[in-house]
């Protein structure tokens, strides 16, 4: 790899590490500290090794690197409370000599409990996602900007708004209390679950900021299964979700990038590697009496990945979007209960169940009624699907609407 490839490469594995653990050894109120030292590493390493080379251990090098920076910086920090401000006295760890700890443990611990401090209730949802892939990620601003479709400058007051978060709530970076633990977990899961949405759902047409935000939503719910206390059923079920969701992204795009709908998709695309892990996963989650929304979600996604039509099949989808609706109801699981009632008992019966939902604001609902109205109404059929074309926001539904009207042509 060349030098041009490896720091990016090492910024976006190694960054997310070095913060984590500096942010544990100053405290959440010093994010940004642990975030400018971190960088003036990765700035540091790309002038050094464009004039040496990359060093034969380089993540071992950073570590180096960053361990000093940060003496460095605790040692002037210090000096200036001591000598200069002395009402600034124990701003920060008083030890300046203690080791920063960048053992693989103490780096898992630290992600994990940062994890926890950023998904803490006092920051709103947005911003949690957005901190996240800031520190947990190794994101680049640009990067979320993209993701979220909006500019750096909203990015950066959403990113300041949170750390101020964390300053003024004195949030520590630790696991919660056993008796918390759930009800904490609840909040991380629902920002990983999120994030794999920003990504799998996404509006960019950036693939690779959409691969990579899943990649990454995969990788933080690994680290909850791999630590006892966060093992939960209900972390295991949101990671067989993710599996079998990501399994089919091949398959949802052609190659001139046009996108694929479920029927179209060619199933030898699907990661069979994926599905067995997502698999895997659904069937840790069976334990416990307690049936949350990752559940049934990862049940429906299991259903999808089989690659037999049959009526057995929508009948089972159908059987759990009428659990997981009345568990949590939502607008586009009704959709998605609709079009599964249609596959398993026609489409008149789901073209009353669908009117009844009056969702007049939604373009999905539009879409699904000039599906379901298709070969049996032409020119209703083309009314909802140009309905739907005005109310699409994003070039790949407004593709998607496209190739129905041209096929009703």
């Amino acid at each position: 790899m060349q030098q041009a490839e490896i720091i990016p490469h090492l910024f976006r594995t190694e960054y997310r590490k070095i913060v984590s653990v500096l942010c544990k050894r100053f405290g959440a109120g010093h994010i940004e500290t642990a975030e400018d030292i971190a960088s003036d590493t990765f700035l540091t390493a790309s002038q050094v090794w464009a004039l040496h080379g990359v060093p034969s251990n380089a993540v071992a090098w950073l570590y180096r690197v960053a361990q000093n920076k940060a003496h460095n910086y605790l040692r002037r920090h210090r000096l200036f409370e001591t000598k200069i401000s002395p009402e600034l006295k124990h701003s920060l760890p008083s030890n300046t000599d203690m080791d920063i700890d960048l053992s693989p443990k103490n780096i898992n611990d630290s992600q994990l409990q940062m994890m926890f401090a950023i998904c803490h209730p006092s920051i709103p949802p947005e911003s949690q996602i957005g901190l996240s892939l800031r520190i947990l990620c190794g994101f680049g601003i640009e990067e979320i900007a993209n993701a979220f479709l909006t500019n750096k400058e909203t990015i950066n007051k959403r990113l300041f708004r949170a750390r101020e978060k964390l300053r003024e709530e004195k949030i520590s970076i630790e696991l919660p209390a056993e008796a918390d633990i759930q009800k904490r977990l609840d909040a991380v899961l629902t920002t990983i679950y999120l994030l794999f949405s920003e990504g799998y759902y996404s509006e960019s047409q950036h693939t690779v900021i959409r691969r990579d935000l899943c990649s990454e939503a995969i990788r933080l719910c690994h680290m909850l299964i791999e630590n006892q206390n966060t093992n939960t059923p209900e972390a295991n079920a949101l990671l067989s979700l993710m599996c079998f969701h990501a399994s089919r992204f091949d398959a949802r795009v052609d190659k001139n990038g046009e996108p694929v709908l479920y029927d179209d998709q060619d199933t030898s695309l699907w990661d069979s590697d994926l599905i067995s892990k997502g698999a895997y996963f659904l069937n840790c989650s069976a334990r416990g009496n307690h049936l949350s929304r990752y559940h049934l979600e990862a049940a429906i996604a299991y259903w999808n990945t089989q690659k037999e039509d049959t009526r057995e099949k929508w009948e089972q989808i159908l059987q759990l979007y009428n659990q997981l609706l009345q568990l949590e109801y939502s607008p586009i699981a009704a959709l998605n209960r609709t079009y599964a009632l249609a596959r398993a008992n026609g489409k008149q019966q789901a073209i009353a169940e669908a009117e009844k939902l009056k969702l007049h604001n939604n373009h999905y609902y539009y879409m699904l009624l000039g599906e379901l109205y298709t070969e049996t109404d032409t020119a209703t059929a083309r009314m909802h699907f140009a309905k739907a074309m005005t109310m699409a926001r994003t070039a790949y539904d407004k593709k998607t609407i496209q190739s129905k009207l041209d096929k009703l042509r």
